[in-house]
Formats: C-alpha cells, structure tokens, sequence
C-alpha cells in the first residue's frame, strides 16, 4: 500500500502522508518541503475538524460522569451568550444541538478563521464579542442540520464551565490520558517547537507553519496516526478504558446516527451525529470526519459492524487534489464494496408538487446567503418514479424512488435523499447535511433579473466612460464621471490584498478598509451621476441609457446592502 499511496501523492502534487488501518501503519511522502527530510509514521500531523470527534468524545466522557446532559439547554451552562433564538420558549439551543449542528448557528465569520491576531491561549468568549450578533438561531434548533464551527466552539466553553479548567488541559487529562493518546493533544502546537510536527504546505509546496484560531475548539487538534487508532477502536469498543467504564457504549453508538432531525424521521439514515458523519460513499458505509486546517487535511472512517477503520492525514491542503481516491483505496483494501440497491420496479408518486426550484435553507456561511441564494439554486423536475436534480454549480443527478418520501442517487447503498414539509409548511430536499427550500421562480427570476441588470449597467459604465476617457471626451461635469470613478475605484484594493497573506482576509488591513471604502462610495456615485444625467441638456436617448445603467448599479448596490454585503466588511 505505501507505494500505491506515495504514486498518488506525486499524482495529486501533495508533499506526504501518515495512516493506519489499525492493524498496519505507515507514511510515504516528505514531511518538509525545504528540507526534502522523509515521512515518517510517527510524525505528528495537525487534522482540523477531525478535532470535532475528540471533543464530542469529551462531552460524551461528562455526559456519563452525569456532570451534564445531552438534552440540557446551553443557556443553563453559558448564561452569558445570549441566542437569538425565536423558538427558544419551546425550542432553546440544546447541548445535543451543538454536537449534531442542528442548533441553527451560522458556521463561521472570516475574522475568526483568516486572520492574524488569534491567540493560542486567548479566552474562547473573544469568539463571540458582544452584539457581533453571531448567535442568531436561523432555523428550529434540532430540526436541520448546518455545519457549525462555532457551534463546537460553544462546546469548548461548555466544558471550560463543567470543569473550571481550559477545555485543552481537561481534555488532554480526562479523555487523552485514559484512552492512551500521549502523543495527542487539543493544545496549540507548532513547528518551531515541536520538530516532529510535519511542516504544512499549500499547492506547489509552498509552506506554512500553524497558526492559533479563534475556533479552535473546533479544529486545533495534533496527533500521530498510532494514537488515532487508538482512538478508533475506542470508539468502537464497550466504552472501557483501562478496564473501567469510561463512556456509556450507548453513546458510543449513537455517534454517526442522525436523530431528531427531518431528515432523520423522513426515514434517512445518513447524516451527522455526536461528532461522526455517516457516508455513503466508495461502495461502504461509514462513520467518519473529515478536517482540514492550514496546510493539513485529514480523515477518519469507523466500520463498526467489522471493527475495521483507517485514518489518514496529509500535511498539504491543495485544492485541486482527489483526497477522495485515497479513501477510496483505503476503505477497498479494508471492506468489500457492498452491492448497490438493486433498481427494480419503483413505486409510483406524484412529483408534480414537488417540481422547480430550490435554494440552501439554510446556507452554511450566513454572509454570503445571497450569493448562495443566487448561484446556489437547483432545479428538480420527475417523472412518476424518478427524480432529476439539476444544481446550477454541478451536474444533474437523476435519484430513483426508494419508496415513501426517500430517494437514492447512483451508485448508493441507502437512500440518499428525501422529500418532506416542514413544519412550516416548506417543501423540502435534503440528503441529511443539506436543506434545500422550494421557491417560487418568481421570487429567484427578480434576483437574477437584479444582478444581471447591476452587472449589465457596470458593464455600460466602464465601458462607454473608458470610451469617452480614450476620445478626450471626459469632463468632471459629465454624468458618468463620478459612476465610473466609483466603477474603477472598486480595482484599488486588488494591489493590496495581492501583497497581504491570505490569513489577513478576516483582518481590518488597509487592503480590508479601502474595500469598505470603495464598496460604501459606489452607490453614492451612482446616485450622483444620475442626478447630473437627469439634468443633463445632452443627447436625450444617451441620457436616458446611461441613467437606467446608473439606476441599475444603484438598485443591484441597494439589495446588497439589504442582504448585508454592501459595504463589503471582511473583518465584521
């Protein structure tokens, strides 16, 4: 395996890679690229959101010990963090919520991910600063799943409030100790101090050594292949830990079950659950979690039923690579591929009701639900027994009726999808850890309509004004004078952001602020140029168009404002 590993690793330009399927362990690749120095099975790897897993393992340790309860609400823990939760009388954010990203918590802000001014010992409460409005509830906490780093975030705070301690230093006590993970830890770790952490790297080797996180609760975590299967087989054990009760083996169980979700009652069976995530995926099914941080990525996958898992962890994170065909190799070697369900004769339904459009509801990134909102959409359309989904950023999957309200997509083992209304009376499609809402077309044609217009009128602006800039035509009392000034203005900040890291996006830089500037001044001159052209003695038709291109831009910068994107802040 370590040669078919290391051809795919040159494959997929990442530098290197540990894993272990328990039985066998091993690494292939470089651990630095400057010093060219060689894998080794026993480096240190950083897994990102694989962090989550740990964590929940942790609650579940307190759940156990009865220091709290899965159903008890996060308030009674964390007075001080007020949800904005409209259901909270009957439906207040629950701890269970937290773990399974069913509290309806937006996932993550720039600031608290890109940026340079995190500390590693900083208290996690600097995560939510007061009126940042960041725990706003955007849907019934427990019903839909939306993946949140800050919702695991909250977490570290509730076990800092059941233990009086830093989660880290609890953690690595109370759940790290036991399970003999002594080459583990949820502490901030980095290469300068500890030679045997692998350097990160991006595409084209390109290095980057760790940085702290505001979320760090939700992705700081460091340890070495050996201890992850130890962890594994933990995880599917009786809950023992040196030959003591340790966690309740029904909560063990329970990881990578999806309950009380709509999905989960529609009948699905994939989702997410206590920090593990049920694929269906390569031919198997499995619980597992995947993670990535700067320059690593990672992934965990439990076979329960044949006690079997791997994990696996690259010190690259490159966008472009296939990390799905080392999974894909990993779990073969371990499970057989399990026959997909044959099609046979599906049962009829009427698909009329549930044909046209759809949009995340809710997105996972709250600041830009409207570009989602916009791009995001998909169409489904059927035909008595199938359905076809036609997402606008992807190809069309056809899903074949699995009978009641389930659907599977090819290929798969279990039902993939499901058709349900809310309690709202909402038409909806989800595959278990993500919600699509019917729209009316109405509705998402006056979006489109708004931003083709805007672009269609910027268009017109900069290109008839660098027209009348080339012919000498330009004065500062002409209509498009301030509007293309305004046009252009919004090029300025690309020279900075170029030259800054790109840790600093969630920074106030001077890159950040001028974009502020510059987004804030646009419709300022838009109005100003179609006062003047409204005034203008000029050529009427020319007049008229190059007003409605003002009012275009005005109305599109208008709407964004109203979706909180204009003025663009990074750092909010």
């Amino acid at each position: 395996m370590t040669r078919q590993i290391a051809a795919m690793l040159h494959g997929q330009a990442l530098e290197g890679a540990v894993w272990t399927t328990l039985d066998t362990q091993g690494a292939a690749g470089i651990s630095d690229a400057r010093s060219r120095a060689p894998m080794r099975p026993d480096h240190r790897m950083q897994v990102g959101s694989i962090a989550k897993t740990l964590l929940a393992a942790g609650i579940l340790r307190l759940a156990s010990e009865g220091r709290l309860g899965l159903d008890m609400p996060v308030a009674a823990l964390l007075p001080a963090m007020a949800f904005d939760n409209p259901w909270h009388a009957s439906d207040p954010v629950r701890i269970r919520h937290l773990l399974d990203h069913t509290s309806g918590l937006d996932d993550v802000h720039f600031w608290q991910v890109f940026t340079m001014k995190a500390r590693a010992d900083a208290p996690l409460a600097a995560t939510f600063p007061a009126g940042s409005g960041l725990l706003r509830v955007r849907h019934r906490p427990g019903t839909r799943h939306s993946y949140s780093n800050m919702g695991y975030t909250l977490l570290g705070m509730v076990i800092e409030a059941v233990a009086r301690q830093r989660y880290e230093r609890y953690l690595d006590a109370a759940l790290l100790a036991p399970l003999g993970m002594h080459d583990s830890t949820f502490a901030f770790v980095e290469q300068a101090s500890d030679p045997r952490l692998a350097m990160g790297h991006f595409e084209d080797g390109a290095v980057h050594p760790a940085v702290p996180s505001f979320v760090r609760p939700a992705g700081q975590f460091t340890t070495t292949a050996a201890d992850m299967a130890r962890f594994a087989r933990f995880l599917m054990s009786d809950g023992s830990a040196g030959g003591r009760p340790f966690i309740d083996p029904a909560l063990l169980r329970r990881m990578g079950e999806p309950t009380g979700t709509e999905a989960a009652r529609a009948g699905l069976q994939v989702g997410y659950g206590l920090g593990l995530r049920k694929f269906d995926r390569h031919g198997v099914v499995a619980k597992c979690h995947g993670g990535s941080t700067i320059g690593f990525k990672a992934m965990l996958c439990l076979f329960p039923e044949a006690h079997k898992a791997f994990f696996i962890a690259f010190n690259t994170d490159n966008e472009t690579a296939d990390y799905q065909r080392f999974d894909a190799l990993l779990a073969g070697v371990l499970m057989p591929a399990m026959p997909a369900a044959a099609a046979g004769e599906a049962p009829a339904f009427d698909p009329q009701p549930w044909e046209g459009v759809y949009v995340p509801a809710p997105n996972r990134f709250d600041t830009v639900r409207f570009i989602d909102t916009v791009f995001g959409f998909m169409r489904l359309r059927g035909d008595g027994s199938a359905l076809s989904l036609h997402p606008f950023q992807g190809p069309a999957v056809t899903l074949q009726h699995a009978g009641n309200a389930l659907f599977r997509a090819p290929g798969k083992v279990l039902p993939s999808h499901a058709l349900l209304v809310s309690a709202d009376g909402k038409r909806i499609v989800t595959n278990g850890t993500q919600s699509h809402e019917q729209v009316s077309m109405l509705y998402l044609s006056s979006l489109w309509l708004s931003v083709g217009a805007g672009l269609l009128g910027l268009a017109w602006i900069v290109l008839k004004g660098m027209a009348r800039l080339a012919a000498r035509r330009m004065s500062p009392s002409d209509p498009l004078a301030a509007p293309l000034a305004g046009a252009l203005a919004l090029l300025v900040p690309l020279p900075l952001f170029y030259r800054q890291s790109f840790l600093q996006l969630g920074d106030l830089t001077a890159a950040s602020g001028l974009l502020a500037i510059v987004t804030a001044a646009l419709p300022v001159t838009m109005l100003a140029g179609l006062a003047m052209a409204l005034r203008s003695t000029g050529s009427r038709t020319g007049n008229r168009i190059d007003a409605l291109a003002m009012a275009a831009v005005l109305q599109l910068a208008i709407g964004l404002a109203a979706w909180e994107l204009l003025p663009l802040r990074l750092w909010d």
